[in-house]
């Protein structure tokens, strides 16, 4: 369980963090062996009060960033490990990472590897992140270890939030499309029909489609909102089971233009990830199972679980990848053939992972260049149908009456 804590060290100054402790006896006892004077200390039931607005706090991938690249720069400095993560926790502007890094030093002071100290924090330090910390301890090459995780987390936040950002625009013009539907059925649609109705005149097929779909809308619209609510919650909850994050990663993979575009996103995860853990000295299956933990897909997680276990078993890289023809394409399958057979299997993922990244960018590009023009024509055929199912009969009955 991890404690919060206010203290006051042995030189009078104010020091605050984290402890990992079964209960809070033991954790005020591991604070005061260090010469801490405790002040408060709240376990994680407290910190998580509804009221607190630490819920609010976040430390996002840019911040990962940057803190990776000074850690990177002060060892190049030949700066000390415990001197570094206390330097960086009273200079960061983000208060929850701050705190981590204070929790971080003072397990380096009691005598935890760094990479220890990090593993204690899995939502700030991935396993991945932990695994090349590690690898960087053994080969004492920290300073390199952490400019490669720069390099990796920059171009995974890039590569991320271009998707994330070409996304958006065709979401919130879908949700545009469904407001401007809603209220045309809610507001427009029964004045107009009302005129129609009292007008005795024989209405069109698709203009009854037009009126019943608006009555549905105006009498039981309260009720489809249950409904959407409730199917919201549900697809919510699925997303937090097994089976559900599996069924719904599938579901990415198989919509047309997007699935493509996510699988692109993968592949250029899976590659990046094993070049940099391959490059830094990490044995192949201890990357493919990391990879594995981090790639951001259940359908790719349990392959490459399935690829490590054949890896285990004595198959190549190459050979495990071909059973899965629908994921891994066959240019891939070739590309780490021939690095497995040259020896060169780092420069090739390499190469890989800059062809992926161009081609999520071009996928992204095309997708953001069709999307705008064709929801616009979808926005406005179904705005003209639904004005033309109602004003038509209008028209026909002032024909008449004049």
């Amino acid at each position: 369980m991890l404690f919060e804590y206010k203290a006051i060290d042995a030189k009078g100054a104010n020091k605050e963090g984290e402890i990992d402790a079964p209960n809070r006896d033991m954790a005020i006892s591991g604070l005061q062996r260090r010469g801490f004077v405790i002040i408060s200390i709240k376990d994680e039931a407290e910190r998580k009060s509804i009221f607190s607005i630490s819920f609010f706090e976040k430390v996002s991938n840019k911040d990962m960033v940057i803190l990776s690249r000074q850690i990177a720069t002060l060892f190049e400095a030949q700066v000390s490990a415990l001197k570094s993560f206390t330097m960086l926790a009273a200079n960061t502007e983000n208060k929850l990472l701050s705190r981590k890094l204070t929790t971080v030093s003072d397990d380096l002071q009691a005598g935890v590897s760094i990479s220890g100290a990090l593993e204690k924090h899995p939502d700030l330090f991935s396993n991945f992140y932990v695994n090349m910390v590690k690898v960087g301890e053994e080969t004492g090459k920290l300073n390199q270890t952490f400019l490669h995780l720069a390099e990796y987390l920059d171009r995974q936040y890039s590569l991320t939030s271009k998707t994330r950002n070409a996304l958006i625009y065709p979401v919130f013009v879908v949700i545009t499309f469904f407001v401007v539907m809603t209220l045309m059925f809610t507001i427009v649609i029964p004045k107009l029909s009302s005129i129609i109705l009292d007008s005795g005149q024989e209405i069109p097929f698709y203009t009854k489609i037009i009126i019943a779909i608006s009555n549905l809308f105006v009498h039981y619209g309260f009720f489809v909102l249950i409904f959407l609510v409730l199917m919201g919650i549900w697809v919510w909850r699925l997303s937090y089971t097994e089976k559900g994050k599996v069924y719904l990663d599938s579901l990415k993979l198989s919509m047309p233009a997007v699935g493509n575009l996510y699988k692109k996103l993968y592949l250029s995860r899976i590659t990046d990830n094993l070049n940099t853990m391959l490059v830094s000295g990490v044995p192949i299956v201890r990357a493919i199972d990391v990879t594995a933990e981090v790639v951001g897909s259940r359908v790719y997680r349990e392959l490459l679980e399935e690829v490590a276990n054949g890896v285990k078993s004595g198959l190549a890289l190459s050979v495990a990848f071909t059973k899965y023809k629908e994921q891994i394409p066959g240019i891939l399958v070739q590309m780490v053939q021939v690095g497995e057979e040259t020896g060169s299997l780092g420069v090739i993922l390499k190469t890989l992972t800059d062809f992926y990244k161009r081609e999520v960018d071009d996928a992204i590009d095309t997708l953001v260049g069709l999307i705008e023009p064709v929801m616009i024509v979808v926005l406005g055929l179904g705005v003209g149908m639904l004005l033309v199912s109602v004003l038509m009969p209008i028209y026909n009955l002032a024909g008449g009456i004049s």
